[in-house]
């Protein structure tokens, strides 16, 4: 069977919008073109009607109940909004916050606003694999803390922390739990309950939705969570998020939750198969690779990996029929090794010269085949344009090495 080129493997950064969803939006982007709000008339109550459907099912892929859903612009915006909201909200029972530096930067940049403005903020350090355990969180707890907010899964490396065990602890401790599981809804199963997960940011371009459109889960029992809304005017979604509606992408992200919720047990199964076929595939041609990230406790779809005596630059732009990137979408302009790979302890050689490789639902083993067999051959290039990697080759050991300033 013939590759169709270019291959993309840069799922994590966003993914195409699946057909059915597609033909699920267009009747609210042609006849059915309401104002969700509008409580007036047949085109505003089936807007809305369209609209709580969609939070029924994205509900109902994080076990939570449709009234907890608050849509939003995307998951940056109900990162923003649960930080600064809680933030605000709970001041004066405490100003204390805990993250980890490898979170998103929609996570580490409202963190370091609210830093500045006199909150303390404390910054857990991950272990070599990219994974904080309950254990440091447990340390970090002060009777001033409002707030833990960690990643489900990493969207660099896919490192799974272990949201369940923290969640728990949370709970006894009385702190609110935000976890962004931008990269983990929809790939992996997610309880807010049985997690202890009392806030969630997810965003639909990540599922097979359109982009622009997100959801906020904001807890209504045990504890109810209360925020102070970012955006006023309006009062829309419970007062937290003021704005109208964008209708095709909420109903768009609705059937690509639906989609996710049926399938995803057995298109993990199959990503994971797919994603340990291609690392096989490199592992077989090339030496010197170390894969980043935590081995088991990983998203079934992602495979970062350092190739050293390369730079991932240089192996970007001679893999020009494969889409991937160094690091995440939001910061790759930027030629500064990986925060997430810094903060793992990775020294910045080997960072500077790792890939990223997010496999999706449309990829198939023949691109798979056809990828690993590109990226063996253009690291063998550039190889041979290193004198680090002949040394290597040659039993010298770099570190050893007294270089001529």
């Amino acid at each position: 069977m013939a590759v169709r080129l270019p291959i993309y493997l840069d799922n994590n950064a966003t993914t195409p919008v699946d057909p059915r969803v597609l033909e699920a939006m267009i009747p609210y982007l042609t006849s059915e073109f309401g104002n969700a709000a509008s409580r007036n008339h047949v085109f505003g109550w089936k807007a809305e009607e369209a609209v709580e459907r969609a939070r029924e099912r994205i509900a109902a892929l994080i076990g939570a109940e449709a009234k907890d859903i608050v849509f939003t612009s995307g998951a940056t915006e109900s990162d923003n909004l649960a930080i600064k909201g809680v933030a605000a909200m709970y001041k004066d029972k405490g100003n204390h916050i805990i993250t980890c530096l490898t979170e998103h930067k929609a996570v580490l940049d409202p963190c370091k606003r609210l830093e500045e403005a006199g909150y303390a903020v404390t910054w857990l350090r991950p272990d070599e694999f990219g994974r904080v355990s309950a254990e440091q969180v447990d340390e970090a707890l002060t009777d001033k803390t409002i707030l833990v907010t960690l990643m489900a899964a990493n969207n660099e490396i896919g490192t799974l922390h272990p949201i369940d065990r923290i969640g728990r602890l949370c709970k006894q401790r009385g702190v609110l739990l935000h976890t962004d599981a931008t990269q983990a809804v929809g790939k992996v199963p997610i309880s807010v309950d049985s997690m202890g997960i009392d806030l969630l940011s997810c965003s639909a371009h990540k599922i097979y939705g359109p982009k622009g459109v997100g959801a906020l889960y904001v807890r209504r029992r045990g504890p109810r969570v209360r925020l102070v809304c970012q955006m006023d005017g309006g009062g829309h979604e419970r007062g937290m998020r003021s704005g109208t509606l964008n209708v095709p992408g909420i109903v768009g992200m609705g059937a690509a939750a639906e989609i996710c919720r049926t399938e995803m047990t057995a298109e993990g199964a199959r990503l994971t198969a797919l994603r340990d076929r291609l690392h096989q595939g490199i592992v077989a041609g090339l030496d010197h690779l170390k894969l980043n990230g935590h081995p088991t406790e990983r998203l079934p779809n992602t495979l970062n990996l350092s190739f050293a005596y390369v730079e991932g630059e240089a192996l970007m732009m001679k893999m020009k029929d494969i889409a991937v990137s160094s690091g995440s979408a939001c910061t790759s302009a930027s030629l500064e090794p990986s925060h997430v790979l810094r903060a793992m302890g990775v020294g910045d050689d080997l960072a500077h010269s790792s890939i990223r490789f997010s496999l999706g639902r449309f990829n198939t083993e023949e691109e798979m085949d056809f990828a690993a067999g590109q990226v063996v051959k253009a690291v063998k290039e550039l190889r041979q344009l290193s004198p680090l990697y002949e040394m290597a080759q040659e039993g010298v050991d770099l570190k050893d090495v007294k270089w001529k300033k």
